[in-house]
């Protein structure tokens, strides 16, 4: 607050000027808030010029990498008459191959934009399997008899008078149970006549 002093307003009294003192009155100062902004200047301020920059080159560079891939084996069979039927047996065990490739890889700004394969070479041949399958018929004897008396409905021996199915050409001895009657005489050999 700031104090006002004001000369005395002119008064008249019966003709007479009076002479009044003066006024005190109590004025109020207008408060003003800072400025957020700053006070306008005569000068223009600068604004931010943005001009075109060159594109930064990109950085490209090629290196050389290998890989290793498996090479399976193949498996090659053989029939075997020595082997009994259904048998089967390795002979020689496969083992897998390995390929090495190179590439040539391009990186451009360290990422990954090319790969090619400039060699591709067999570094270990594969070893191919052979399996022995087993073609031998085994023989289906009756084990009554000594030597082979097929297994059948009825058996007779070769070159007598029976009508088969099956036939014998004897001796034949007999060990168990004379079940085909092939030993007519009864002294242990079937066949003997």
């Amino acid at each position: 607050m700031a104090a006002v002093v004001s000369p005395p307003a002119p008064t008249e009294t019966k003709g007479k000027a009076a002479n009044a003192a003066p006024t005190i009155s109590a004025v109020e100062e207008p408060t003003t808030a800072p400025a957020s902004d700053p006070p306008p200047s005569a000068a223009p301020t600068p604004s931010a010029v943005v001009t075109p920059s060159t594109a930064a080159t990109p950085t490209v560079e090629t290196r050389t990498a290998t890989e290793k891939q498996r090479i399976n084996y193949k498996t090659r069979t053989v029939e075997d008459s020595s082997l009994p039927k259904g048998t089967r047996k390795v002979t020689t065990r496969g083992v897998p191959g390995v390929r090495t490739l190179t590439y040539e890889i391009t990186l451009t700004d360290g990422v990954q934009t090319g790969k090619k394969l400039v060699r591709s070479q067999v570094t270990k041949a594969p070893v191919t399997e052979v399996v022995r399958i087993g073609t031998k018929k085994e023989r289906q004897c009756d084990p009554n008899y000594s030597g082979c008396v097929p297994i059948a409905s009825d058996v007779d021996c070769a070159g007598g008078s029976g009508n088969g199915p099956a036939y014998v050409y004897g001796p034949v001895r007999v060990i168990g149970e004379d079940i085909y009657d092939l030993d007519r005489d009864g002294d242990g050999i079937g066949c003997d006549d």
